[in-house]
């Protein structure tokens, strides 16, 4: 049975439907036009959410502006109403690049040393999401179920709850959540706990982060347990749960066997000549071990000289929050490293390593991927990493790829059957290479097999309906 029976398969009669609307608020709202996102795991995720249900998306514009409106601009664009807020430029250095991304991503992806805290830009954390609560509350009906995603927005379902709104509203976080002893490295870490409980449910990628979260509350915040995942805390009653992520892996699939015969897919082809090609695609962003696989690779190839001329690895690594010194520094570290191993093992025809700082359509990446032999994504922490997915969905089921994957990504937890690694181990990554380039045609369809019936059963659409039927349940349960 394919993929796509096995999806249409499922009953596609979900219990939150039936007479609510849906409300995703995410920190940036992706500029749709009349087509899905190109990249960006959550935006690509939340626009097939919304496009098969119809409903309102509201954030930020993405524009910045002296003096915003308070009010969003609302359009419309097919079944989805977008309203979407400007911000100032302080706010935005406060609660994106300030704490947001030099607090909240660092903790929460188990980087503590990078932690940046300040009064500051707690405040301005803050205040943005007042803003955008107040400028959210007005649109709502009594009907809604509010979808609240990721750390940006920890604050709103608290700052809506003090606007008097009652309809249930949940949050998803999409990164890892931190043991409770690295949480409490953050000096609010009281107050994120207590908004977080402001929430009917809290949903998370991972068992692991579901563990997590529960044990600081009854740790540090002296919550109760109800039993059948409910908690009381902070004189409220919230449940949590895990929902992993999935992918709309029919439609990865076909693009990937589209793109096989498109103009960059002849390009690089001609490129290789029959070497075999490895593949990455992350944002820069020190959470992906970007350079801890670079390390691995000229293991690799010092290691097996056989492998010369063999193998192409490019890394596509297009740059993000540029405006954050960390992340600066990541990128001259990779580029050095770069720079080194083509240096030190290139030859006049054959360069071993491609780093490219740039973005491409999603389409061309499904093509990509399905041209590579092995699929790298080894992060050092990771809520869930939809590549290893859209990957694993992108292959030739005639002579599939081999995914390795780190076992710090969420995506661990589903796809057992990848050739799983430790990134901060770099002969085993350099070996699961090796591997990965001998495996026999055989080994690589099981393996393939076996993680497109995980993708088929846990595909985008039954994370939306099995989020917010959970959601739509603690309407019921109130009282």
């Amino acid at each position: 049975m394919t993929a796509e029976a096995r999806v249409a398969e499922r009953s596609r009669e979900p219990i939150w439907g039936s007479a609510r609307r849906l409300v995703v608020v995410s920190n940036r709202v992706a500029a749709l036009g009349h087509r899905k996102p190109d990249s960006g795991g959550l935006a690509v995720a939340i626009h097939s959410a919304l496009s098969q249900s119809g409903g309102m998306w509201f954030g930020w514009s993405g524009e910045v502006t002296e003096t915003p409106a308070s009010s969003p601009k609302v359009r419309s664009e097919g079944r989805i109403s977008v309203a979407a807020l400007d911000l100032s430029p302080a706010d935005l250095s406060a609660y994106y690049v300030g704490f947001s991304n030099r607090a909240l991503w660092p903790i929460f992806h188990f980087r503590s040393s990078l932690v940046e805290f300040s009064r500051e830009n707690l405040d301005g954390y803050l205040r943005v999401n007042g803003i955008f609560a107040r400028a959210l509350a007005p649109l709502l009906r009594e009907e809604d179920l509010v979808w609240v995603h990721d750390y940006h927005l920890i604050p709103l379902g608290q700052e809506l709850r003090r606007l008097g709104r009652l309809q249930p509203i949940g949050f998803f976080l999409h990164t890892p959540f931190p043991p409770a002893e690295l949480f409490r490295v953050l000096p609010n870490h009281l107050d994120l706990a207590r908004a977080l409980c402001a929430y009917d449910l809290v949903g998370f990628q991972t068992a692991s982060d579901l563990h997590a979260f529960r044990d600081y509350l009854l740790r540090c915040a002296r919550a109760e347990d109800l039993g059948k995942g409910a908690l009381s805390a902070f004189g409220r009653v919230v449940r949590g749960g895990v929902f992993p992520i999935g992918i709309d892996v029919a439609t990865v699939a076909t693009q990937a066997a589209e793109a096989d015969d498109s103009r960059h897919m002849r390009r690089l082809r001609q490129s290789l000549r029959e070497r075999a090609l490895m593949i990455g695609v992350d944002r820069l962003d020190y959470s992906k071990g970007l350079l801890a696989r670079f390390e691995a690779y000229g293991h690799l190839l010092e290691a097996h000289r056989e492998t010369h001329d063999r193998i192409v690895f490019m890394q596509i690594a297009p740059p993000s929050r540029s405006e954050v010194p960390e992340y600066c520094a990541i990128r001259k570290s990779l580029e050095a490293a770069a720079g080194n191993i083509n240096g030190r093992y290139a030859e006049f025809d054959w360069t071993p390593l491609r780093y490219l700082n740039k973005g491409f359509n999603h389409r061309v990446l499904t093509g990509f991927f399905r041209a590579s032999r092995i699929g790298l994504v080894t992060p050092l922490r990771d809520g869930m990493n939809l590549v290893a997915k859209e990957y694993v969905a992108s292959q030739d089921p005639a002579d599939p790829g081999v995914l390795l994957l780190s076992s710090f990504a969420g995506a661990a937890h589903e796809l057992g059957e990848a050739v799983l690694v430790n990134p901060y181990d770099t002969e085993d990554m350099a070996e699961a290479m090796r591997l990965g380039l001998e495996m026999p045609l055989g080994e690589r369809r099981e393996r393939w097999s076996a993680m497109m019936r995980v993708l088929a059963k846990n595909d985008i659409a039954a994370w939306r309906d099995g989020f917010l039927d959970a959601l739509a349940a603690t309407a019921e349960n109130r009282g």
